[in-house]
């Protein structure tokens, strides 16, 4: 009884890793590199020609598709899209990669948080040149985390001189110290 009851289970535990035994892992798809696009998609995508063979898979196949939407958006929309391209490509990484991080906090604030931010800059849109340019340079001077010296970066405190006698500690007499 009890053999039969091993070979049951073995056989049962058998069956059961055998679709596991037989799984490939595929890698993923590599996406076209800048020669095998099509002559639309170069046109469309010319302002990230520069960084494409270096983008990864998954930002490529993300282009693509804005890429394939492209004809269906209005011209000025076209415009606006081609504007953006420019901008997000002058970019450098470490921009990118903090407009990619503010855009998901953002994404992840309450309602409440996402409309002020929308009126701020509906109120931003609306500001003459000078006063935009003025609060662009202002921004610049400003440090950001990334710009900020870090702690390595800051002198420590040098210790008091051996002679300095150390301050009260409660609980403590001054000669135990």
């Amino acid at each position: 009884m009890a053999r039969a009851r091993f070979g049951l289970a073995l056989a049962v535990a058998l069956w059961l890793a055998a679709p596991f035994s037989h799984a490939v892992i595929a890698p993923p798809l590599s996406q076209p590199s800048w020669s095998e696009l099509s002559a639309e998609q170069k046109r469309v995508l010319a302002p990230l020609s520069g960084e494409w063979d270096k983008m990864d898979g998954f930002r490529r196949k993300k282009w693509l598709g804005i890429a394939q939407r492209y004809q269906s958006l209005s011209p000025d929309e076209q415009a606006r899209m081609q504007r953006r391209m420019t901008a997000w490509a002058k970019l450098t990484p470490d921009e990118r990669k903090r407009a990619r991080d503010r855009y998901k906090s953002l994404q992840k604030a309450p309602p409440e948080k996402k409309e002020a931010v929308k009126q701020k800059w509906e109120e931003y849109k609306v500001l003459p040149e000078s006063e935009k340019a003025r609060l662009k340079a202002e921004a610049a001077r400003k440090p950001t985390p990334s710009r900020a010296p870090s702690k390595a970066a800051i002198a420590p405190k040098p210790p008091p001189p051996a002679n300095t006698p150390l301050p009260a500690a409660p609980g403590i007499p001054a000669a135990a110290r």
